[in-house]
């Protein structure tokens, strides 16, 4: 799906130099990292309206790390750089994909935590190798899903012939695009450069902020480099077990629970949106919908899967609820095709920073492990899949389908059980639908000191720092003393959810409004 990432206006990547990682204000006595007379990043102000204190750098690493003197690349960073007389050093953060930026997400972190907590640490974002800033950035195939695209259910052998020849195209694109690149774009190589990170800031160890799967490679970065890990914060936790063909299964079925529910808030406000009563009729109106557009998109534009696309937010977060009620009750009620065109071109619609997003997302997962070559394996799981979970199983199968066909060998998926760290803070939604609760349960057994706070009820993905003062107080109580929560239970500490939203009298069909400010940097369907 389309992450609408805020963008860095103005920002400006420079390459490593020779100024300081510590501000002229930090007490090097207070410091708990040993920070190097002179680090290697210059930083330069790249400030937002959101974000005034932001500042921009870049830094080269080595493409392959086998050949460290080979030819580089480079990532881009930001960071938001501490203000207290206490400095417990750099704060990575990760928003997840593969394939999201983080550039901005340093500000939202730096912004969002405690001011007494945040001015502790210099707060850092990063690009991803191929990612947004970073350079080489892929784009394998920009356009890959402009609409109207076929069908995502193959219910005839013309419809699945036509989505294999478009996955079997972007897999060729990228690999005669970026042949020289696409052996390297893994998430042991992404580890790997945040190490290359470390170094650059001058810094022994480093604190740890990833959501989505940046929980994935934050625990990736742990087995590679336990003594490295100061901090580590894993939010809405990958199953690192299955990735990455098992764990986008895994989604499909909780994605259709998540739609469940969101039909089912729909009938609860019937007074609002006049689709009914019953959950599941007001389902069946929704499939009813998406068969109407299969045989005549709206406006030309949005057809069965561009729907899709458009509710498939609603499972990521429940603050896309009015919006997309709204659409779906204009549609039904009203035959407006027109709110359900303009509700793509502001959630689902893929813009360059999506091409580039979804290159990397099937660089990174494609590369990672092996994917079953046969599609026939494919199509008897997918199958499955839909006739118990339908929303979601097709639409997330052609999203993963180029990997069936992908140009580079497969690495080992790696094991991050590791009882070399220090007490780590993990965060679970129970109903969340990209990353299943499985996968904290999972993460909690394999990594020894870890301690697991989970949203009883919740099913947003991303949880911390998104209003609930429950989960955001475990947060700051650890990245102050590193302290976490101890339970007898599988859960170490439970927070309720969020109360559902409510219906709005004047919804807008922007990301902005309807999904949290986090939801908006978070990355693709890892």
């Amino acid at each position: 799906m389309r992450r609408s990432a805020a963008v860095l206006c103005g920002a400006t990547v420079v390459v490593a130099g020779t100024l300081t990682a510590v501000p002229a204000n930090a007490n090097a006595s207070d410091s708990v990292n040993t920070v190097r007379a002179a680090a290697q990043v210059t930083w330069k102000k790249c400030a937002t309206d959101d974000y005034p204190t932001l500042q921009c750098a870049s830094v080269k690493v080595p493409l392959n790390y086998a050949k460290p003197s080979g030819k580089k690349i480079t990532l881009a960073l930001s960071r938001v750089p501490h203000t207290g007389d206490k400095y417990q050093g750099p704060l990575l953060v990760n928003p997840g994909g593969p394939g999201g930026s983080g550039l901005t997400l340093a500000g939202f972190v730096a912004s969002s935590l405690p001011k007494e907590v945040a001015a502790q640490y210099d707060v850092i974002g990063f690009d991803p190798r191929g990612v947004g800033k970073s350079k080489p950035a892929l784009d394998c195939k920009p356009g890959y899903f402009n609409p109207v695209r076929p069908d995502s259910v193959p219910s005839t052998p013309a419809i699945e012939k036509a989505n294999l020849s478009r996955a079997k195209s972007f897999a060729k694109a990228c690999g005669t695009k970026y042949k020289d690149v696409l052996p390297y774009i893994n998430t042991v190589s992404a580890a790997k450069d945040m190490d290359s990170i470390r170094k650059a800031l001058g810094a022994k160890k480093i604190n740890y902020f990833g959501y989505s799967y940046g929980t994935y490679l934050g625990a990736v970065y742990a087995k590679l480099y336990p003594e490295r890990v100061r901090r580590l914060v894993l939010d809405s936790i990958v199953d690192p077990t299955g990735v990455w063909y098992e764990d986008n299964i895994g989604q499909d079925y909780a994605f259709d629970a998540r739609h469940k529910a969101l039909m089912a808030w729909i009938a609860k406000y019937d007074s609002t949106y006049k689709l009914g009563t019953d959950p599941a009729k007001v389902e069946a109106k929704w499939y009813a919908m998406r068969a109407a557009l299969a045989k005549k998109p709206a406006g030309g534009k949005v057809g069965a899967s561009e729907l899709e696309d458009i509710f498939i937010p609603g499972g990521y977060n429940n603050g896309y609820w009015p919006t997309l009620a709204k659409v779906f009750a204009a549609y039904v009620n009203d035959k407006d095709e027109a709110a359900v065109v303009k509700a793509y071109e502001n959630i689902a619609a893929v813009d360059a920073s999506g091409d580039n997003g979804y290159s990397i997302y099937t660089a990174v997962q494609c590369r990672d492990v092996a994917w079953p070559r046969d599609w026939n394996q494919w199509r008897k799981d997918n199958w499955a899949v839909y006739e118990k979970a339908p929303f979601m199983a097709w639409n997330n199968a052609w999203y993963n389908a180029p990997c069936a066909f992908w140009p580079t060998k497969s690495l080992k998926p790696v094991n991050v059980a590791n009882t070399k760290l220090p007490p780590v803070l993990l965060f679970q939604a129970t109903d969340d639908a990209a990353t299943p609760y499985q996968g904290g349960v999972t993460v909690h057994k394999l990594l020894k000191n870890s301690s697991l706070v989970v949203e009883q009820g919740g099913g947003n993905h991303g949880i911390s720092l998104s209003g609930n003062s429950c989960l955001d107080k475990y947060l700051a109580t650890y990245l102050t003393n590193g302290k976490v929560p101890h339970g007898s239970g599988t859960a170490d500490a439970v927070c309720q959810k969020l109360p559902d939203p409510k219906p709005q009298t004047t919804a807008s069909a922007s990301r902005a409004e309807a999904g949290s400010t986090l939801h908006g940097m978070l990355g693709f369907r890892g």
